[in-house]
């Protein structure tokens, strides 16, 4: 029985990033990837006790269901997040249900969009960027954490937690993962002892907020109207009725 008579579809799913941070010889740099739709094998994957007891049925599941020829490892987190909400619509549809406040939600996710980019931050082909912190006014040079980067800062946190059971190192280490330079010095170790002794609190916040608002990403949020009228952006809480909807 020929194997065309049960090709499945598959979608184009465009990156938040447009491609821009990635060398012109990566694939990513292309700004979109594609997707085959969800299969009983990646059903498979998402029961997977040996993967979820590792935390990484996710990622096998993005692997599996993406067909564009690229490094898992390469893509920015925000990129991620996007081909995730892709998956989690080819896999089980647009709508998703979940609770808030003690109330039952139910949001299209085919209506979320890529947030806004500033193109002009942008060096097509470079994964750096610029930032004076407002209080020091130190300069700091980032680059957007990918998912390799992840898995590495992942690996650290374990290690000094093994050495120190309450030490919470998760944020500074993410901090020396993302600097690639301080006032244009670009070795580890005086990145690390800038984190670690002269990071100022406010300076911190200032920087993390910065990330979140320019960062390309999806917009995960929804409109939620308050008693008084007045309405604000809630974060989609992910939860495991994301790929798991019958939980």
């Amino acid at each position: 029985m020929s194997d065309e008579k049960f090709k499945f579809p598959t979608e184009i799913v465009e990156l938040p990033s447009k491609g821009l941070v990635y060398p012109e010889d990566n694939p990513l740099s292309k700004g979109k990837i594609e997707m085959k739709y969800m299969t009983a094998k990646e059903e498979d994957i998402l029961t997977n006790q040996n993967y979820i007891s590792k935390g990484t049925v996710i990622d096998e599941l993005l692997k599996s269901l993406i067909v564009s020829d690229i490094n898992y490892n390469d893509l920015i987190v925000g990129d991620k997040n996007a081909i995730m909400v892709a998956a989690r619509i080819l896999g089980y549809g647009k709508d998703y249900s979940f609770t808030y406040n003690g109330e039952e939600y139910t949001v299209d996710l085919s209506q979320l969009d890529n947030k806004e980019i500033d193109i002009k931050r942008f060096s097509k082909g470079k994964n750096e960027f610029n930032f004076q912190l407002p209080t020091s006014g130190t300069l700091l040079t980032y680059k957007l954490l990918t998912h390799g980067d992840d898995k590495k800062i992942e690996a650290e946190v374990k290690g000094l937690k093994k050495l120190n059971k309450n030490a919470s190192p998760e944020l500074s280490t993410r901090l020396k993962f993302m600097i690639t330079a301080v006032d244009g010095d670009v070795e580890k170790m005086a990145i690390r002892n800038f984190v670690d002794n002269y990071f100022l609190a406010r300076d911190s916040r200032a920087f993390r907020e910065h990330i979140k608002q320019t960062q390309p990403d999806v917009n995960l949020t929804f409109e939620l109207e308050g008693p008084d009228g007045d309405v604000k952006d809630i974060d989609i809480p992910i939860g495991l009725t994301f790929f798991w909807p019958d939980l």
